[in-house]
């Protein structure tokens, strides 16, 4: 019988998974350009990978975090 308290398969204490982003998922955080070096604010739900730096149109990366 289900225990109903999402600590189940995938789940860890608190009933949350790992989620898909690795160490840099998150609302907070910058994108920044690899071509110019410009740095914007993240914002959530839109992967920096699929923007384009507003100087000089690169696509831009998340900032490492290391």
């Amino acid at each position: 019988m289900p225990r109903g308290d999402g600590t189940g398969p995938g789940g860890n204490i608190n009933g949350k998974g790992q989620g898909r982003g690795g160490r840099f998922s998150g609302p907070g955080g910058l994108c920044v350009c690899p071509g110019c070096g410009e740095k914007v604010k993240h914002i959530q739900g839109q992967p920096c990978n699929q923007q384009k730096c507003p100087k000089c149109g690169t696509m831009m990366t998340r900032e490492s975090n290391i």
